[in-house]
This record gives C-alpha cells, structure tokens and sequence, in this order.
C-alpha cells in the first residue's frame, strides 16, 4: 500500500510540471491592435510587459487587469502564441466636455465636477455613471433639493470623444415643516430648539438657508443635542434616529427620538503618571478635582481639567506626553482615571494641508499648534485640530499621520473640507417701547484670509445706526485679535432730551488672553459728533449745541470663569472697562464696572446676581456732553422707562454721571408645563442714576428706584415674544413707570 502511495505522489509531481511547462512561454514579440490614442510603448509601461520573460496564464491575467486598472479601455482580450503577444484594445471615449444643465451656480458647477469620477479630459466609462448620478442626487440633497430629477445625455463627437450632458430638475427645495423630540427627553423643548441649528419653515423666514433640510446639518444637530446632554450629567443619553418623513402640501417633518438616561456625578477622579516622569509635577491637579468631584459629570469640565495638564506639560518643557481619560461607571457616578504617559518620540517633518480652495494655507498653518521640526505631540495635534473647527470655516477638519523619510519622522496631513461662511440675517420687532428693525451681513473667511467681515444696520423710532468691522482672529500669528471699525449714527431725543445728534466714529482695537481666562481689550477710537439742540431748550443744554471731535484709549480687562457663555449655570465673569481722552475736544472719562455670578441652586432653579457701576466725567471741570451723559440701561430696571429716569432740565431727561445696579433673578425652567413653550423667572432690580454736573441747582434725583416682578419668554409661531410685569416698590418724583412691557420679533 505504502508503495502505491508513493507512486501516485511522483506521478502528480510530474504532472504538474508537465501542465506548468505546457502553459508557459516566453514573449518575444508584442501586437497590438485598435489603440488611436494610446502608443504601444505606454501600453507596455502600463501592463508591465518584460520581452523575453516567460508568460503563465495567471501572468497574462494580470496583464489584462493592469491595462483595465488606466481606465483608458472598454474591452481588452491578450492571446500569448508562439512567442508572440496579440493585444487586441478598445478605447474608452475621452470627455470633451462635462455640462450641468439647470445649475446656475458657478460654485456648485465647481464642487460637482471635483466630486464625480467621469470628469473632462478624462475616460468616459459607462459603467461609472450610475454611480456618479446618485453622487449628484446625495449633493443636492444635502443642499434640500430632495425631489431632483437627473438624466444625463451621450453626445458623441469626432476623434472618439464625447460631451457628457446632465439635464438637472431640482424641483423646490425641501423646506421643514415641523421638528418634534420624542422620548424621556428630561429637557425642555424649547431649550432642544435652542441647541440645533435646523429651524422650521415660517413664512418670514425668506433669508434662513436653516428652514431646508440637510442631512449634514441633521447629523450635526444629534451631535449637538448629546452633547449638551452630556454637559447636563446625561452620561449615557442616546439621540437613537432623526426621522425624515414627507407630509404632502406642508413638507418634512424631522424627529429626532432622545433618551437621556440617568444623571450622572463626578464620585472620583485619579491620575496614573507613568513611572518614567515626573510623580510631582501634576499634584498641583488635585485641587482641580476636589472643584469638580461631586458636581455633575460633564465633558465640558473634563475637558479643561485635560487643558490643564497640558499646560502643565508645556510649562515643565515634558516633551512627548500624552493623556488619556478612563472613564468608569459605578452605580449612580462616574468615576475618571486619567493616565499620562510619554509617547514614542518623533519629529514632525512635514506638515501638508489639503482641500483648501479659498482659504490661504496661512489661515489653517496659524492655527497649528505644532510646526515643522517640531517634537510630534498627538495632545498638541488634536488641540490644532479643535483650534481649527472653532474657525467655524471649515465643515471638517480631519488629521492623518504618515510616516516620514526615516524611521524618526512623521507627516502630518491636515485634510479640510470648506463651508460656506457669509450669512444674511434680519430681524424685527415690536413692544412697549417701540418698533426696530436690523439687518446684518456676516463673512467669516473674507478672501480665504480668515478674517472677519460684520455689517450691521438698526432702525428704531428714535435713532438710525450702522456699522461695519474687520476681525483678524490671529493677526500676523500672534494669537491675538485685531479689530478696525466704522460706526455712524443718528438720534432724534427731542421728545425726551431736547436735543438731535449725528456721529460717525473709527476704531482700532484688540483682543488677547494675558493668562487663564483673563482676558485684555486696548484699543483707540475717534469720533466726530454734532450735536443740535432744540430753541425752547434750557440756556444750559444750549450752551452744548455744536460739534466736537475725540480720540480716545480705551481698554478693558475681563475674567471670564462661566461654565458657558450661553445660559451659564454657574461661575462668574467679571469686567472693567476705562475710555481716556488722548486728543480733547470736550472730553470726559468713562469707566464702567460689571459683575454677574451665576449659581443652580437645584435641576429647577438657576440664580443669578448682577452689579453694574458706570461713571463719566468731564476734563478740567468741563461738562459731560450731552450724548455721553448716563442713563440705566433697560434691562437693568425693569418696570421703569429708563430714558425717563433721573434727573431732568426743565422737561428734558438729560441722565446723569453716575449709575449704579444690582439685579437678583431666579430662572425657572420647569415651573410651567412644557406644551407651553414658556420659560419664566422671578426678580428684583434696583438701580440709581444721579448728578448734574453743569448746573447744581437742577435735583439730582439721587434716590435708589426698585422693583419687583415676573419675566417670561414665549416661543410663538411668529417668532420670540418677552414680556414683563414689574411693580416699582421706590421711585423718584421725576420717573416715569412701566408696570408691563413687552416685545414681539423674529429673525428671517
């Protein structure tokens, strides 16, 4: 038996070489036939064709595979004989021209053509163009054009070329009709309609590009929504689907389905420093843990307790670190070991940046933290990464590590994907006080320079203003901001003040962080001002009529601890702020205090207390002109007309040179059910405005004013209505009270 075996085994070995052998040749010539715009020598590059080398059927397979791979043939058949190699080709016609019938857009004809694969000059290949259809049907989706119809065209030409035609149908854009959230939501509605960015479709919302559905924008408003979920303490909130669905004659109606889960604290968190550094070169973090143990768990706090260590590295010069952050569940809490440890050590070699069209390479390169020749840091990389999508102009920002010329290197390759950036806006409103209306145009990538372009107009019943301001957010890579402007106004205050003004104004100013969220603002502004006061005005405010030109320093100094600047819950933010006459024409110093204190005394109650002190006053004994005379400003006295507080020249409110205000308030988000829309709150206000400086016989009405009240904010259909019932509980002879105001408007 075992004698058999071994036969069989040499006759199998023998028939597979004689199988080999018989199916092997060598190439000794090479035909090709049906190739016009190809030569034969490419061909031979492409399909790697050694002459002289010996050819297996698997070799000739691959041959045909390398020559479909170009992409330049439809039908390709290789016959191996006698020595000789017939390659017999069919070319893939080449597309003259690619045109988008129905697409006005410059920009859009741009970004389709860079996105499809059958693009001019090119191969036309049939079976790509399914393919390249359902891209342009995703595009003008994302754009709400949801019921576009695409048949795209062959029109052949001479010289086996062709002109690829697609006729586009957009149909309307697919606006939403409603957003509704389903689940244990836990939040207010309301506040959910805060967070995401999609709007509903109002009908004067003629500008809102927010009212059309967008797939990119829905996936970014569940992002949104869990993270502020996770913010809260609702560690384990799923935002589980965003359903789209077609009511006919309204149009899409967009679900989002959320469950928040538990609500989670802070129980412990630790830190596992690698045995290889420093053991005492973080303790200084344990005093930022004892802050945050406790409270609500919260990515946000997180975050800056990272921050933290970070700094603490750079200035410890602890090249090559990282961190990360374990978190664990127990029972109701979370708890956090962060580990820090050295990482592999490598030089940045190359920083390479992709997918900018319009903006400059400069732009993206003042973001990076890290820089060519720099030691790679992966914690500095992702906050370059972060630095970047807080532009807010880019719709992504992606990173990718590649390796570089030696084992010690690596390439950074920052691939951005852009967005649009300007905004038209406009808004209007109506109350107690009067009617206004504003319009505004926003760029924030003027000239793909990254700089910041805002227009602004207002209208009311008693002023006209426009402004215009330019915004370097990293000027000349400093990390600071600098800020030029032009302001122009013109007030009619007759009926309370006696006199009319115009003034056009420049500015120059700037912005940077002097250490952990302190903030400084230096800045010169000038301003020219006429003034025109009414003939049956006082002798005294005469005596101001005329015109006056200023040029002034100012500065102002802010510590900003909120947990966030929209709707804080807790933490405070303080600020000073000083203008100092440099060139004087009638010139006087302002300086203005402000602090508020934010603190959530329970899930249903958010308090908050805010001091307010202004002063002005004029320049070797002169007067404090008439525009720059101090009055309480609304939201500081509620239940008051503030422009008819204070002192008065005969029947002129003419404000004072100082004003003072303390304001306690406690929000109640949840006192009213939340089919109501309504967020109500409680407060008490109580201010002063007093002295006269150019006449110390006029009453300087120095007496606190007080008040009590509810205030509330209503989502309606037409839009935001606020309104107040306030009852004065101290007022002087002189003020003129508003027990209930309100105001009505919307943003379109």
């Amino acid at each position: 038996m075992k004698k058999i075996i071994n036969i069989f085994f040499v006759f199998c070995t023998l028939l597979l070489l004689f199988t080999s052998k018989s199916y092997t040749e060598v190439i000794k010539k090479v035909n090709i036939n049906g190739n016009e715009r190809i030569t034969k020598q490419t061909i031979i590059v492409y399909g790697d064709i050694k002459i002289g080398s010996d050819y297996q059927s698997s070799d000739v397979n691959l041959l045909i595979k390398k020559l479909y791979d170009t992409k330049f043939f439809s039908d390709i058949s290789v016959e191996l004989k006698d020595g000789v190699l017939n390659i017999s080709i069919k070319e893939n016609p080449i597309v003259n021209t690619v045109v988008f019938k129905g697409e006005e857009a410059k920009k859009f004809k741009e970004s389709l053509a860079s996105l499809l694969s059958i693009r001019e000059k090119g191969s036309f290949i049939q079976s790509n163009l399914k393919s390249d259809i359902n891209l342009i049907k995703e595009f003008y989706r994302n754009l709400g054009f949801y019921f576009i119809k695409i048949d795209a065209s062959i029109e052949k030409l001479d010289k086996n070329k062709v002109n690829l035609i697609y006729n586009l149908d957009k149909g309307e854009r697919a606006k939403i009709a409603k957003i509704f959230f389903l689940g244990d939501k836990k939040i207010k509605e309301k506040r959910l309609r805060d967070i995401i960015t999609s709007q509903e479709a109002k009908f004067w919302k003629i500008i809102s590009k927010n009212v059309y559905l967008n797939k990119g924008r829905v996936e970014l408003d569940k992002r949104l929504i869990k993270n502020y979920y996770k913010n809260k303490g609702y560690y384990e909130v799923q935002v589980s689907s965003s359903s789209v669905e077609y009511s006919e004659g309204d149009g899409f109606i967009l679900t989002f389905s959320i469950d928040a889960g538990n609500r989670y604290r802070f129980k412990k968190i630790s830190l596992d420093v690698a045995e290889s550094l420093d053991q005492n070169a973080f303790d200084s973090l344990e005093q930022e843990f004892d802050k945050v143990v406790g409270e609500y768990y919260s990515q946000r706090k997180l975050k800056k307790i990272l921050d933290k260590i970070d700094k603490l590295s750079e200035q410890k010069e602890l090249q090559f670190i990282n961190h990360r952050a374990v978190e664990t569940l127990d029972s109701d809490a979370v708890d956090i070991k962060i580990e820090i440890f050295e990482g592999d050590k490598y030089i940045v070699e190359r920083i390479n940046i992709i997918g900018n069209s319009v903006t400059n390479d400069s732009v993206i390169r003042s973001e990076m933290i890290v820089d060519e020749g720099d030691p790679f840091s992966l914690l500095l990389i992702n906050k370059s990464i972060n630095k970047l999508k807080a532009r807010n102009i880019f719709s992504s920002v992606e990173k990718k590590v590649l390796d570089g010329s030696s084992p010690d290197l690596k390439v950074l390759e920052i691939a951005v994907e852009e967005r649009a950036t300007g905004e038209i806006s406009a808004g209007a409103g109506v109350g107690t006080d009067g009617t206004a209306f504003m319009a505004a145009v926003t760029e924030n990538n003027w000239l793909g320079r990254g700089i910041k372009l805002d227009s602004r107009l207002d209208l009311t019943q008693e002023s006209i203003s426009g402004s215009i301001s330019v915004t370097n957010p990293n000027f000349n890579y400093s990390g600071n901001s600098v800020t030029t402007s032009l302001d122009v106004s013109s007030s009619d205050l007759t009926k309370t003040s006696g006199f009319e003004s115009s003034k056009t104004g420049l500015g120059l100013s700037t912005l940077f962080e002097q250490y952990e969220d302190i903030y400084i603002s230096p800045g010169l502004s000038a301003s020219y001002e006429d003034i025109e006061v009414q003939s049956d005005a006082s002798s005294r405010i005469k005596k101001m009529d005329g015109t006056y030109s200023n040029v002034n320093f100012d500065y102002g100094i802010i510590v900003d601890k909120r947990n966030q600047p929209f709707q804080p819950t807790s933490g405070y933010r303080t600020k000073f702020a000083q203008s100092l006459p440099i060139i004087i024409d009638s010139s006087s110093i302002a300086n203005t205090f402000e602090y508020s204190h934010y603190k959530g005394l329970s899930e249903d109650v958010i308090a908050s207390i805010k001091f307010l002190a202004q002063s002005v006053n004029g320049l070797e004994d002169e007067d404090t002109r008439l525009t720059s005379r101090l009055f309480i400003p609304p939201k500081r006295l509620r239940g008051f007309n503030t422009r008819k507080v204070g002192p008065k020249d005969g029947e002129n409110y003419i404000g004072g040179n100082y004003v003072s205000a303390v304001n306690v308030e406690a929000s109640l988000p949840n006192l009213l059910p939340e089919s109501s829309r309504t967020d109500v709150s409680v407060f008490f206000d109580t201010a002063n405005v007093w002295h006269v400086d150019y006449d110390s016989a006029i009453d300087d009405t120095n007496e606190l004013r007080s008040s009590v009240g509810v205030a509330a904010n209503v989502w309606t259909p037409v839009g935001p209505l606020s309104f107040t019932f306030a009852q004065d509980l101290n007022k002087s002879l002189n003020d003129e009270t508003q027990a209930f105001s309100f105001r009505i408007g919307t943003s379109f």
